[in-house]
């Protein structure tokens, strides 16, 4: 009996615990396909953290036994990883996708990405090739077993570049695609998502915060300070970045990408204008009609003709292609895409120049060390592409991109996820020495300041032809090369034309070459320094021969202008004899320039005595602390001045020889003109000729029935 009744106890006690099993597994399926279902609902917005961990969630709570599912749930959260840049986890993932028969043949593919991102060299080979099996001859299998053989190569011969890490640049989060601002690069643009971020979410998408532009500023020591939020409403609850600048530096671009919990968003392009030293409220770029597809990763060409961003727009090559799109004083023109040699099947992306003309981008489709490889493209006379790739160790294992570089040099800041567990992104600097030859120019007003305005056209027996914009300090910078002959003209409206010429030997050493445009006001009299009377007479001595000749290279460069030549004297001695002196020294300077081809109608010799005394400048106020801008130099006013020196300054700066344009259109009547009548006697002559002919003809005779009269 009792035995009996053990029995059934036993039996009883089994059976509940056997519906407990079973009604934990049908709950914890059940609750399995929730996290599914929250996790395929991220996914489908691009919150990818979220969904992973939804997805992470769901496989954990998937029987082993249920191979079919997990094979499906390893390979949605080993998609969430690959997106997140997660590439460790990425690879456990898809390990357990191909371990549990995933279907899709991609996972095999995937899974090799991923190893070759790590490193895994042999492993990542062994993937591509069975993924091989199933799709011959797929370009990115072929070209990530290539770019596994020949990383290792590239590793034990590592290119001249020197890379390293910069820590004051970076946090804890992700700080990647910087920028260079400035004459002199003295200041640098950062993405980041450090915790000083704008808003106080994370983001659905990567697990942090939404990203920002941060900037960081050099100061007169060369030392950079620590990144800070870029106050303007160019940053925003929203991801920004990847921005890059215009050549003047005026116009920033940049990517934002909004999110909605209901429905997908794509990244957009916008650009900030820059007033005084703050940006201005953003706006988008109408890169296309096109609103379900992703515009981002901006960069203008050195020129500022172009607009170059990444989209995963209709047409491309791939999954993320770098396309361009004109920019010109109408708007945007049409999008073009890069092509088969820049673009693969994979994604093409962080499209940036060098100044020299370079673009540089990164590509995780083309043979490489892993991940994101950075690529140097050229375009030859024909406009066709040919890219290198950098190669050790600008490229790693890891995603390296978004170069940006200081001035003409080979140098400046890139980032790179190398040696860092979580995928994160760091800033970096890179150096590699080369041989370059620049020219400096200063384009500013004769006896004045910097001419912000001025263009510079620059024409080399190469074939060179460029319209080169200054800075704001009047300057500009451009690499030269050797033994080719360069005519550089100075300009800007309202001022005279200034030649210079240059043609420079090969050397071993990195060489700039400085030339200056002094440009000669059309609207004010330009003082001609340096030219000097023997005492108390009009004949010009030896010393002024350099300033004079100058004068007549102005004049041959300028063949349209006329101009008045005048020669001014200090107060001392008698009016009637300065005003004669004067007349006599200002006919020696016309003389010269006649005896030098200069032609005589061009001149008009003017002797002002002391009847026109100097009005300082702001110039020659700095020059001499004593004066003030607008102050003129009277008698009264030189008698005034306390110090015996100050009055002799005054002197010699009445003591002057001055030139002002009368007229900038000298012969241009005269040449249209003489084309007019050129082609009057052309025609005349052809009339008479036709006449000529027709005089010798044979003369018609008429039918016998006609009468012709």
């Amino acid at each position: 009996m009792q035995k009996t009744y053990l029995h059934t106890s036993l039996s009883a006690g089994r059976l509940l615990r056997i519906a407990v099993l079973c009604a934990v597994v049908l709950l914890s399926a059940c609750n399995a396909e929730n996290y599914v279902k929250k996790g395929d609902a991220f996914y489908a917005i691009g919150e990818y953290f979220d969904a992973a961990a939804e997805y992470k969630k769901a496989y954990a709570r998937t029987p082993i036994k249920d191979k079919e599912k997990r094979g499906v749930r390893a390979w949605k959260m080993a998609q969430c990883y690959r997106r997140m840049n997660f590439s460790a986890k990425a690879m456990g993932a898809y390990q357990n996708a191909v371990r549990y028969k995933y279907p899709d043949s991609l996972a095999l593919l995937y899974l090799a990405q991923a190893q070759h991102k790590l490193g895994e060299y042999k492993k990542a080979i062994a993937s591509y090739q069975a993924f091989l099996e199933k799709e011959p001859g797929n370009l990115l299998a072929l070209n990530g077993i290539k770019g596994c053989e020949l990383a290792p190569q590239w590793k034990e011969n590592p290119t001249r570049y020197t890379v390293k890490k910069e820590p004051v640049f970076n946090g804890r989060r992700f700080d990647y695609s910087p920028a260079l601002l400035g004459d002199e690069g003295e200041q640098l643009y950062i993405t980041t998502t450090r915790p000083q971020a704008t808003g106080d979410e994370l983001s659905g998408i990567t697990g942090v915060k939404s990203a920002d532009i941060f900037f960081s500023q050099k100061d007169d020591k060369g030392k950079w300070s620590q990144p800070a939020a870029l106050e303007s409403e160019v940053n925003s609850i929203y991801d920004e970045g990847a921005c890059s600048f215009s050549p003047d530096g005026k116009t920033m671009y940049f990517t934002r990408c909004t999110h909605d919990p209901n429905y997908p968003r794509y990244a957009q392009i916008f650009s900030s204008s820059r007033s005084d030293a703050s940006w201005g409220k953003p706006e988008p770029v109408p890169i296309s009609r096109d609103t379900l597809s992703s515009y981002a990763h901006p960069a203008v060409s050195p020129d500022g003709n172009w607009l170059y961003f990444t989209s995963d727009m209709p047409g491309g090559v791939g999954g993320l292609d770098i396309w361009r799109v004109p920019l010109n004083e109408y708007g945007l023109g049409g999008v073009e895409n890069l092509g088969p040699i820049i673009n693969t099947p994979g994604d093409e992306m962080f499209p940036t120049f060098r100044p020299n003309g370079d673009l540089f981008y990164s590509s995780n489709g083309h043979p490489g060390m892993g991940g994101l490889d950075i690529f140097r493209a050229q375009c030859d006379s024909t406009k066709t592409w040919h890219i290198q790739n950098l190669q050790y160790p600008m490229n790693s294992p890891g995603d390296d991109f978004g170069m940006t570089f200081r001035g003409l040099h080979n140098e400046g800041y890139f980032c790179s996820s190398r040696g860092d567990a979580r995928g994160w992104d760091h800033i970096f600097s890179f150096f590699c020495p080369e041989v370059i030859q620049t020219v400096k120019g200063w384009v500013y007003e004769k006896d004045g300041y910097e001419l912000p305005e001025g263009l510079v056209y620059m024409v080399g027996n190469d074939g060179t032809n460029l319209k080169i914009s200054v800075k704001g300090d009047g300057s500009f910078t451009q690499q030269i090369q050797p033994n080719v002959e360069y005519v550089f003209l100075g300009t800007c409206k309202g001022y005279l034309n200034h030649k210079e010429e240059l043609c420079v030997d090969t050397t071993s050493e990195s060489q700039e070459y400085v030339l200056q445009f002094p440009l000669a006001n059309i609207h004010a009299p330009v003082l001609v320094r340096n030219v000097f009377y023997e005492f108390d007479s009009a004949e010009l001595t030896a010393s002024s021969t350099m300033a004079l000749d100058s004068l007549v290279d102005l004049l041959n460069e300028n063949p349209n202008i006329t101009i008045e030549l005048s020669s001014h004297c200090d107060f001392r001695g008698k009016d009637q004899y300065n005003m004669k002196l004067s007349q006599r020294r200002a006919e020696s300077v016309v003389n010269y320039l006649i005896d030098h081809g200069i032609d005589k109608e061009r001149l008009t010799p003017v002797g002002y005595g002391e009847s026109r005394p100097k009005v300082v400048t702001r110039k020659v106020a700095e020059q001499n602390p004593f004066l003030h801008e607008g102050d003129t130099l009277t008698e009264a006013f030189i008698t005034a001045l306390p110090d015996e020196a100050q009055q002799e300054a005054c002197h010699a700066l009445n003591r002057r020889t001055e030139f002002r344009v009368l007229r900038i259109t000298y012969g241009l009547f005269d040449k249209i003109k003489k084309e007019a009548k050129k082609e009057e006697e052309e025609q005349k002559k052809a009339d008479e000729k036709e006449e000529n002919e027709s005089d010798t003809e044979e003369p018609i005779v008429a039918d016998d029935d006609y009468f012709f009269f």
